[in-house]
């Protein structure tokens, strides 16, 4: 049996989505040239991989068999390609990179580090900035790389899926809420809230989410990083709106319990985008592909 490597992330990208369009879409395909590449790899396997139900597209007994074996298999192959990378070119210049709050202290601080470290001539202009606005800047020539939810696909702009960035409620163990697994984001604005500083975007991005809901957001206190945030939490100041990722530790070890927030926009796609004239540049493409082949996003991505 031989097996294409873009035909597993078709693959793993229609298990997440559970929907054949929306899964050909995340790897810019039209939705027949998925099904045409689907049939193929159930050929080669010599098993349908999917039941199609009302709920959507679920993998068979040999579709969950290959749903983990892609998943080792791709990220071995992303590994091990961030390793070879390093060798590939002694690059030298600065790149200037635009993201999000949830994108830099999730996802984007332990790739930069890796590639400063490994790459001594390197220089990173890192700038935090909404994700509403991030496309527009890209456009503009006022950064290399952006990285952000949703980001908006602009005319001249590469848009690539970067990772899935799920925002919970973080709350103490004697919070109120700790007893929920589920939570509406209307109901967490009765509470008293731990917030980022007004100039991060996510506190204006939820900002703007408390406006559309018609409540205020009761924040108590402002800091200036995700780690004080959770601290606050820990010690009963308030609940807050944060990216499940800076949670994890502190859930582990029971200091802090997080909900899954009901609200459709709590579950967003992190884009990675660049313009199409960037392709010319060696130092910008090698880093996009740095970022997004790094092995914990690619986790991220197809979990």
């Amino acid at each position: 049996m031989r097996y294409e490597l873009k035909d597993l992330r078709l693959f793993l990208a229609i298990v997440q989505a559970q929907n054949l369009s929306t899964g050909a879409e995340r790897m810019h395909m039209t939705a027949s040239s998925a099904s045409y590449r689907l049939k193929n790899l159930e050929y080669t396997v010599g098993s349908a991989l999917f039941l199609r139900t009302p709920k959507g597209m679920i993998p068979t007994p040999a579709g969950e068999v290959l749903t983990m074996h892609a998943k080792k298999l791709l990220a071995e192959v992303e590994t091990m390609h961030a390793e070879l990378s390093h060798y590939a070119s002694n690059l030298r210049g600065s790149i200037r990179l635009l993201a999000n709050s949830s994108a830099l202290n999730s996802f984007i601080i332990p790739s930069v580090t890796r590639f400063l470290t490994s790459n001594a001539g390197i220089d990173i202009d890192l700038k935090e900035k909404e994700s509403l606005t991030i496309s527009h800047a890209i456009v503009e020539g006022q950064a290399d790389i952006g990285v952000g939810a949703d980001l908006e696909q602009l005319p001249g702009l590469m848009r690539e899926l970067y990772a899935i960035d799920r925002l919970v409620c973080a709350v103490s163990p004697e919070h109120p809420l700790a007893s929920a697994k589920t939570v509406a984001f209307e109901d967490v604005l009765t509470y008293d809230l731990v917030s980022m500083d007004h100039s991060s975007s996510n506190f204006h991005f939820l900002a703007n989410q408390a406006r559309l809901t018609g409540r205020p957001m009761k924040t108590r206190v402002h800091v200036h990083n995700f780690s004080s945030t959770i601290y606050m939490v820990q010690a009963g100041v308030g609940a807050a709106v944060v990216p499940a990722s800076v949670v994890t530790e502190s859930e582990r070890n029971g200091r802090v319990v997080s909900l899954a927030i009901s609200d459709t926009w709590a579950v967003r796609h992190l884009y990675l985008v660049r313009t199409v004239a960037s392709e010319k540049n060696e130092l910008v493409r090698e880093f996009a592909q740095i970022l997004l082949n790094d092995p914990q996003i690619v986790a991220a991505r197809i979990q």
